[in-house]
């Protein structure tokens, strides 16, 4: 039935090298459970190692399934244990390619080539991957940094990929009740936005730069330069850093680094992104953080980073205190508000947060045993949780395993408490009732200049409703409003006075 699929002559020739290596792969089994293979009788015969040979698939396919896959590695809410442990498997690993396939792309953001605009360039690649290539090379002031180049033609790929995955996804959502209720066309959807971002690598480089921002004041945090005149959207470069993944705490021990330190700062590095900043890093293992002496944390590869909106970083905390205080009722509210599906009965959020409570309230606060169970019983409640949520939790359990690697005893729950005064702190800062008063400021100057029309249409419409209506009274309820809109403007006008005084 995949080759059926109407597709667009320029996506014919991508269309059978999915049908191909889904036949090579043996993954029809797969195809009917989604209802895409009709020929197939049976789609309850799932052979044992289905999982192991999806993900093969997936990487063999290229990256736009490489992140399908990773991405649906974060939904435990929604595929069992053995999915889930295979599809963190994946990895986007790719042959390395001489550098003269790479050479002209470089050679147009640069003006000349890398040769004559560094003072050394290394033509052996440093790394490979499915998107990008990796080369090592020095500026004239001994600076030494890595030029991160897309692949050649990978985007015209991804982009077909893409529109395969979309159809792919309107079909099974005919054909499969659960794919209409997890809302697959949408997730594909969003993969394509998130997709085709890093594949821009200024998004990449400002990503970067953001975060060094953020954490400008904790000497702990190293994210690595950009170079801006070297770069582009197909080339990246960026400050080299050389340290050691935080793997193994006798490895960090040889290098003079403790892994008690690192797992301290990390756990606080990530509280302050998630609950403070509202920006994290979206893949935190082990390849993409580095330990420095000094017992500092480098973040590498940041095209894919999270976002928190302050609502959510509040349910965050709620979520963490509920667990903390043995709260069910506060859970099961977290719980509702962050569901992405609306008819469930308040009464399985309640029964999910008693039993979670039941099992991790009160005590040490071990964030990947405690997300662990919360999964199964989500899917048993048939409860959806929103993606931005998903990314972040699976953000935590990853950061939370790489920690607890290095230094076995790790307890969020002490992080936590370290991270409320600087919760607290961020909450009152004058910078945060700067923005927010001149948010409320301009809002009321919208207000101030639709005034007039809403005063004239209100009279209309209460003169002719009731045409014995007190005109002294219409006239003092205006006064009212206008003078609380007039009050609302100076004490506005302090806030903000105020903030710039003390900040």
């Amino acid at each position: 039935m995949l080759g059926a699929i109407r597709v667009a002559a320029r996506d014919r020739a991508r269309l059978g090298e999915v049908v191909a290596t889904t036949s090579r792969f043996g993954l029809d089994v797969l195809l009917a459970r989604l209802g895409l293979d009709a020929a197939r009788r049976d789609p309850d015969a799932i052979p044992f190692d289905l999982p192991a040979r999806t993900r093969q698939a997936m990487e063999a396919l290229g990256p736009v399934w490489v992140k399908l896959g990773q991405i649906l590695a974060t939904r435990a809410d929604l595929l069992p244990p053995e999915w889930i442990a295979e599809l963190e498997r994946l990895h986007s690993a790719a042959p390395r390619l001489p550098f003269d396939q790479l050479r002209q792309q470089v050679e147009a953001t640069l003006g000349e080539s890398p040769e004559t605009a560094f003072a050394r360039f290394d033509a052996e690649p440093l790394a490979a991957a499915s998107m990008a290539q990796v080369h090592r090379a020095a500026l004239a002031d001994g600076t030494e940094v890595v030029l991160k180049i897309r692949r050649p033609g990978i985007r015209a790929v991804m982009e077909a990929d893409l529109r395969l995955l979309t159809q792919l996804a309107s079909m099974v959502e005919v054909t499969n009740a659960e794919a209409r209720r997890y809302g697959a066309v949408r997730m594909i959807r969003e993969l394509g936005r998130d997709i085709l971002e890093e594949l821009d690598f200024t998004n990449e480089g400002r990503n970067a730069d953001r975060l060094r921002e953020d954490f400008a004041d904790d000497p702990r945090v190293v994210v690595p330069v950009i170079h801006w005149a070297y770069s582009s959207e197909t080339l990246l470069v960026m400050d080299f850093v050389a340290g050691v993944p935080p793997r193994d705490a006798a490895k960090l021990r040889e290098a003079g680094i403790d892994p008690a330190a690192i797992a301290s700062a990390g756990a606080d590095i990530v509280l302050d992104m998630t609950l403070i900043n509202g920006r994290f890093h979206g893949d935190p293992h082990p390849g993409n953080l580095l330990c420095l002496p000094g017992n500092r944390i480098a973040m590498l590869d940041l095209g894919l980073i999270g976002h928190v909106s302050p609502r959510r970083r509040e349910e965050v905390i709620a979520f963490t205190q509920s667990i903390a205080n043995s709260d069910p009722s506060l859970l099961a509210e977290t719980l509702k508000n962050w569901s992405q599906t609306d008819d469930i009965a308040p009464e399985r959020f309640q029964a999910v947060a008693d039993r979670l409570v039941a099992r991790h309230g009160g005590g040490p606060i071990r964030m990947a045993a405690m997300l662990g169970d919360i999964f199964p019983i989500l899917r048993e409640e048939r409860i959806v949780l929103q993606p931005e949520m998903l990314l972040l939790f699976k953000a935590l359990i990853t950061i939370d395993g790489v920690l607890s690697g290095i230094q076995p005893d790790f307890d969020l729950s002490t992080a936590l408490r370290r991270a409320s005064a600087r919760i607290v702190e961020a909450r009152l800062s004058p910078e945060r009732w700067t923005r927010r008063a001149a948010a409320l400021a301009l809002e009321l100057d919208r207000l101030g200049d639709d005034l007039p029309r809403l005063i004239r249409a209100t009279t209309r419409k209460l003169e002719s409703d009731n045409p014995t209506a007190s005109t002294m009274g219409i006239e003092a309820a205006i006064r009212a409003g206008a003078g609380w809109i007039a009050g609302a403007l100076a004490f506005t006008g302090l806030v903000i006075a105020a903030s710039m005084h003390f900040g």
